[in-house]
């Protein structure tokens, strides 16, 4: 990739989008936002050009390109949350797929033909095999994986249609904060294990409840790659320069490889915090796979990627992010922002206490 290209990045606000945008600002290139900011913060991402809008503006959105000049778009937003995608399923095909395809027509007028797309391992559904292949079939259990499988099909007819370029990373259990504390995750709600540890190592949830202690694996519980967030935006960059022949879609596992169970997550946060953490033990819950853990060997020989974040180190950056900022975003902004409101996830729930900063 050319030095110094103008990339859009859709949710570049979010946890992820924002991860990605630093990256591209240290390689020399120049992103440009959209986001929405319904579950992004304008903080995240400092002076970056941000159009706060939906991917399917499009009036705007093609404004925004052509200003800026963008020749490459990172498509980060999403909505994500996979409980919520059963329960509301026509705003997941909306804004996963519908929003998508408003986007990649945008993108086809202005002339942007390179496109990177931040999958999911969730197109994979009940894994057959372990480690999972980019090849595995494509079988989702709920609305939220089953959008996402379905833009990886439109991309692929795109790309063969309209010479786009473009690549789909499937990202496995992105987790961790910048390393020097700056940036993390902020979400409301939080659904996502880390946080919720270290919201309870923290004092602001009482125990934490764990789903299932009899799953076939060393210590009965539920085994997943955990990736930090700054090994997933490096990948995007190598995916950028990766995409160079026109009319062709290639889709990438991001995982370390390398299982942790639950109970193994929760002893590692003990560590790094120093803290005991409680534990309710609950039955398992319907749907939840034993073990997700990619094989990341594609993207290793194609890409050159390497996760450079241990377990532990991605513990470790969170738990500073989420000891300098107890209230996310919303602590440097000199407070008025509640705290991220915590719900049940898949493996593992902290129940909160609703409290204002």
């Amino acid at each position: 990739m050319p030095e110094r290209q103008v990339i859009l990045v859709t949710g570049g606000a979010g946890y992820v989008g924002a991860a990605v945008v630093r990256a591209l600002r240290r390689a020399g290139h120049r992103p440009v936002v959209v986001d929405d900011l319904t579950s992004g913060h304008r903080t995240a991402v400092g002076e970056t050009p941000l159009l706060r809008a939906r991917c399917g503006e499009s009036r705007r959105l093609a404004a925004f390109l052509r200003r800026h000049r963008v020749r490459a778009a990172v498509h980060t937003a999403a909505s994500c949350l996979v409980g919520e995608s059963v329960q509301q399923p026509a705003r997941y095909y909306r804004n996963n797929l519908v929003e998508g395809l408003s986007l990649l027509d945008t993108l086809r007028e202005c002339r942007v033909r390179r496109f990177i797309f931040c999958s999911t391992a969730a197109v994979y559904g009940e894994p057959k095999s372990i480690p999972i292949p980019e090849d595995h079939p494509q079988e989702p259990v709920n609305p939220y994986g089953e959008t996402k499988a379905a833009f990886e099909r439109v991309l692929r007819w795109y790309c063969s249609a309209y010479g786009m370029s473009a690549v789909a990373l499937r990202f496995f259990n992105a987790a961790g904060a910048e390393v020097n504390g700056e940036h993390g995750e902020d979400h409301s709600p939080e659904t996502h294990l880390i946080p919720r540890l270290l919201a309870h190592a923290a004092g602001r949830a009482p125990a934490v409840q764990l789903f299932g202690t009899d799953y076939p694996t060393p210590d009965g519980t539920a085994v997943r790659d955990f990736v930090h967030v700054d090994d997933l935006a490096a990948a995007h960059l190598l995916a950028l320069e990766r995409c160079a022949a026109p009319g062709r879609f290639e889709a990438y596992n991001l995982g370390t490889g390398t299982g942790t169970s639950v109970r193994e997550v929760l002893r590692a946060a003990e560590r790094v915090t120093g803290r005991i953490l409680k534990v309710d033990e609950r039955a398992r819950r319907a749907g939840d796979p034993a073990f997700l853990v990619a094989s990341n060997a594609r993207a290793r020989e194609i890409l050159g990627w390497r996760p450079l974040h241990a377990l532990e180190q991605i513990l470790a950056s969170a738990w500073r992010w989420h000891e300098a900022h107890p209230d996310g975003y919303g602590s440097r902004q000199g407070g008025g922002r509640r705290r991220a409101r915590v719900v049940p996830s898949r493996n593992a729930v902290i129940k909160s206490r609703r409290g204002s900063s």
